[in-house]
């Protein structure tokens, strides 16, 4: 049986310069393990229409880079260095779910995948949200809690589990397309859903570098299975 091809979107060093592509192994090791094939997409508007033709799914990872004044809150904007991959990720996103192909946002990618979706962001959660806990601190773990009925309480199996944390970024709202389908202890969104497509998931924590736990490797093969159809 061929196994699926996964289109993952690369990322880029914004923080010195935006003149290098920058992306975890993690994300390709992860989807491989997960029995895919992962291939790296650069941002080259040319490509892309055969990219989402090809591919039978698409994985939006982290990044930091200064999304579209409308993707905010009221009148908030972004702190964040421009980047060329917004223009691509939204056409790639686009492309992918007019289709029924399925995308997977991790940080930054479910953000923007909210956002094309009715949702808004705040550019700084500690700045904006009463009550948030650090966010962004490196080696900081906390709980998250699933939301009952969710596509990603059915692929997790679990009320809650441990993520990592690497954002100061945010979702604030839904909207009538998006499902908040986990938050955090302090109410912050940790991840979403689009119940109008069979897997349209985005998560705010970071599962690639969670490997070891069953949660991150159910959500890559529950994935993975869903671009073999």
């Amino acid at each position: 049986m061929t196994k699926p091809r996964i289109a993952v979107l690369m990322d880029e060093n914004t923080s010195s310069g935006g003149n290098q592509y920058a992306m975890g192994k993690g994300y390709f090791e992860a989807v491989a393990a997960a029995g895919g094939l992962p291939f790296g997409v650069p941002y080259e508007h040319d490509i892309l229409p055969e990219i989402i033709a090809i591919s039978d799914g698409l994985l939006c990872p982290g990044g930091r880079f200064a999304y579209s004044d409308a993707c905010y809150q009221g009148d908030w904007t972004s702190k964040s260095p421009h980047s060329d991959r917004l223009a691509i990720e939204t056409k790639l996103i686009k492309g992918f779910l007019a289709l029924d192909k399925p995308v997977l946002g991790i940080c930054a990618g479910m953000q923007l995948l909210g956002c094309l979706h009715g949702a808004k962001m705040t550019p700084d959660l500690l700045a904006t949200q009463q009550g948030a806990l650090p966010h962004d601190e490196s080696g900081r773990i906390h709980m998250v809690e699933v939301a009952e009925g969710s596509q990603l309480r059915g692929i997790v199996d679990a009320i809650q589990i441990q993520v990592n944390t690497f954002h100061r970024e945010a979702l604030v709202s839904e909207s009538d397309e998006v499902l908040v389908s986990a938050k955090s202890p302090d109410g912050i969104i940790e991840a979403i859903e689009l119940p109008k497509h069979r897997f349209a998931i985005g998560v705010q924590w970071h599962p690639e570098k969670l490997l070891d736990d069953k949660a991150s490797r159910l959500l890559f093969s529950s994935f993975v299975r869903a671009c073999a159809r």
